[in-house]
């Protein structure tokens, strides 16, 4: 009986098939593989070329106009986020800081996770301590020091709480802030500044006040109260009878005046 024999696959020939069916697919994808890589070269090579021109209008900018034109025209690149910081800058020294906090925020909005984010939020409290407005500031210093922030932000934040609350008469406040700066903070700069906050805050903390003791009325019987500390003796027992007491003095004889010798005549 004739054994069948198995029938063999030739790769070669099974590769030109598959291509044969499925070639406009293929070059479809190559094609489009192509264009990505080129594409993501491009823009490399366009943001590159736009750090750079940035960075070089920033290192020639010296005004606020400048600082504006620049955020203008590259407003996602990294010089654009350092003419932010300075514009606010130049805002607070000419005294418009309502305009400054406005620029911090739109940096704040445009660079959420730049590393001087927290930096900015502290400028944003200090211009609010310049219009007066102490509650905002204080809770943006509680803000910063609550967040996930670089420790150098963090401890200042404190102390700026302590400033705003010794400025208020808050002494109690302001000394657990300080204890907790020294706890927490210990081996920083901010740590020896509240140990002296701390020191100013005990020798200028009031005295505790005792109640007045209003004056006893007029017919009222006195009584005389004896300080603490002194102790009250008993009294001495009495003396036997006919015996004189040992507390008793004898009593004087009143002193007759002696009458002078009458003159005879």
């Amino acid at each position: 009986m004739p054994i069948a024999k198995e029938a063999t696959i030739d790769p070669a020939l099974e590769a030109q098939v598959f291509w044969y069916r499925y070639r406009r697919e293929i070059a479809i994808l190559l094609g489009l593989a192509v264009l990505g890589i080129v594409g993501v070269a491009g823009y490399r090579l366009y943001r590159d070329r736009r750090e750079a021109t940035a960075a070089t209008l920033f290192s020639a900018a010296k005004t606020p106009a400048a600082y504006g034109d620049l955020i203008n025209q590259y407003s996602d690149t990294a010089a654009a986020a350092s003419a932010y910081l300075l514009l606010a800058d130049a805002q607070r020294k000419d005294g418009k800081y309502a305009e400054a906090n406005a620029t911090l925020v739109k940096f704040l909005e445009k660079f959420p996770r730049h590393e001087l984010a927290t930096t900015a939020r502290m400028a944003m409290a200090a211009n609010l301590q310049a219009m007066g407005k102490e509650d905002e500031a204080f809770a943006t210093y509680q803000q910063i020091a609550s967040a996930n922030v670089p420790a150098f932000n963090a401890p200042m934040a404190l102390i700026e709480q302590v400033h705003i609350l010794q400025e208020k008469g808050k002494t109690e406040d302001a000394r657990r802030i300080c204890e907790t700066i020294m706890t927490q903070y210990r081996d920083s700069y901010a740590a020896v500044e509240a140990s002296q906050l701390l020191r100013t805050l005990l020798k200028t903390a009031k005295p505790e006040t005792r109640p007045a003791v209003a004056p006893p009325k007029p017919g009222a019987p006195v009584t005389a109260t004896v300080p603490p500390t002194m102790k009250v003796l008993p009294a001495a027992p009495p003396a036997p009878n006919g015996a004189p007491s040992v507390a008793a003095k004898p009593s004087a004889a009143p002193a007759t005046p002696l009458s002078a010798p009458s003159a005879t005549p």
